[in-house]
């Protein structure tokens, strides 16, 4: 019951009388001033002009707007298509009696049992960085949770007419909730540029792919280890590749050095043979693999503490030494035991002391559960393309990622999705589809010629497929 106490006459009980609707009203103009001073402004410009020059102002405006779209839409799209449609939407479907309807269809209005009014979550703000995506940033109304939403999340996304809707916490009673009104990526995203001089490579950001927000999708490969978890035919493969375009120079120029463990044979990285300044294909090379890996690692933990470095320069001398392992699980879990205890041993002491002397491991896998990769909490960067089952986006992700959105279990299996997954944005903790570039054989090839460590800018060279093949063991030096 809603009661006050008075001193003389004992308990009384609350109005059920709400506020008076000019007193709403205000409340409303006075959070949207904009109601008021355009056509005031208006009014005032028509008395001092004259409509003639008012009209032919905005007539203006307007042409310009067409023009600038139709002539450079990058720009347009980039800097005022977000606000424009961010606009046309909050008004159009997140405000007023068709934003109240759709909450109280989902069961997410509040009534008060005293006065009869529906208390409806109000819509703070918001933004629409691409045609498929909103985030709304919404104030909950009084006596619901994040799990009032979460519960939600489906008969809302029905009842937008969404794809999905994923839901998080930003602050106190405030949420952002992440409208997904279509798939994204209608178009393979082409394969990154090589970059033509050393000097325009950023390790910290390869441009790998594009997200749904209209950006570039960027990993980090110095101080990061990155686990990417898929089903076969998800699209791995862009996630190898993809990256050593992008840092293609590095390699050529003695600052990346890549070293790669296959176990299916090199079935998948044989194209790219020559990049690779260690390479292995059975379980015993990629021991002695992991083994040269983990020397190089102490030497330069004794360089660090002989010259009091904190951290190590990406130099010729001191190069990024980047170890990718296709299909981890082959490595991990399905060998002889006495060897995967061997490989786990090395792998964990290299994840967790290598950061820091610039030794950096991403690791490919189709089945994520930690009887498969027992080192996956040692990867700081995590991403999820099209996965089997509903757990396994936990697994890779982190416990509720699926909740707030990461569908990855959802996405088709066909030719046409390969490529796109999820990872979770460091900022906002919200999952972030993306979709990884297509990089072609040809492209591997062209990456072999212009990139491998021998060649210089601007050649082609015509060389044996394994030119530095140590002729024991098969693991190079």
């Amino acid at each position: 019951m809603n009661t006050m106490m008075d001193a003389r006459r004992g308990p009384v009980r609350g109005s059920t009388r709400s506020a008076g609707r000019e007193w709403r009203g205000a409340l409303w103009l006075l959070r949207h001033p904009g109601f008021v001073l355009v056509p005031a402004l208006l009014v005032v410009a028509w008395s001092w002009l004259g409509w003639g020059v008012v009209a032919a102002t905005i007539g203006g405006a307007l042409v310009d707007l067409v023009v600038w779209a139709r002539v450079h839409p990058a720009s347009f799209d980039r800097w005022l298509a977000p606000w424009l449609r961010a606009w046309r939407r909050r008004w159009t479907a997140y405000r007023g009696r068709n934003w109240a309807g759709v909450l109280a269809d989902c069961e997410l209005v509040r009534e008060n049992r005293r006065t009869g009014e529906m208390t409806v979550p109000r819509v703070l703000r918001v933004r629409s960085a691409t045609r498929s995506i909103d985030t709304l940033y919404v104030r909950m109304a009084r006596g619901q949770d994040l799990r009032t939403w979460t519960d939600r999340a489906d008969a809302l996304a029905a009842a937008l007419f969404a794809h999905r809707v994923a839901i998080t916490k930003v602050r106190p009673a405030v949420l952002a909730v992440v409208v997904e009104r279509e798939m994204p990526f209608p178009n393979v995203v082409p394969a990154p540029e090589i970059p033509g001089d050393s000097r325009d490579v950023d390790l910290s950001a390869l441009d790998v792919g594009d997200n749904e927000h209209g950006g570039p999708f960027l990993l980090s490969v110095v101080g990061k280890h990155l686990l990417a978890a898929g089903a076969s035919g998800a699209g791995k493969g862009s996630l190898i590749w993809a990256p050593l375009r992008a840092m293609g120079p590095l390699i050529r120029d003695g600052q990346v050095r890549v070293s790669m463990i296959d176990l299916k044979g090199g079935a998948e990285t044989e194209r790219g043979r020559p990049l690779f300044a260690r390479y292995a294909t059975t379980m015993s090379q990629a021991i002695e693999l992991l083994t040269e890996v983990r020397e190089a690692m102490k030497a330069r933990q004794e360089l660090m503490r002989a010259t009091g470095a904190r951290s190590l320069p990406v130099d010729r001398e001191t190069p990024l030494e980047l170890v990718m392992i296709d299909e981890m699980a082959m490595l991990t879990a399905y060998g002889d035991r006495g060897d995967v205890r061997e490989a786990l041993r090395l792998l964990a002491e290299i994840l967790t002391q290598g950061r820091a002397c610039l030794i950096s491991v991403m690791g490919y896998v189709q089945e994520p559960s930690k009887d498969v990769i027992d080192v996956r909490e040692l990867f700081t960067t995590r991403v999820c393309l099209g996965v089997t089952a509903a757990s396994h986006v936990d697994m890779v992700l982190g416990d509720g990622a699926r909740e707030r959105g990461a569908l990855a279990d959802e996405i088709p299996g066909d030719p046409g999705h390969a490529g796109i997954g999820f990872v979770i944005d460091s900022t906002s903790r919200l999952p972030v589809r993306f979709r990884a570039a297509f990089v072609s054989d040809a492209e591997i090839d062209e990456l072999v010629e212009r990139c491998h460590p021998w060649a210089r800018p601007g050649d082609v060279v015509d060389m044996p497929l394994d030119p530095f093949l140590d002729d024991e063991d098969g693991v190079t030096p």
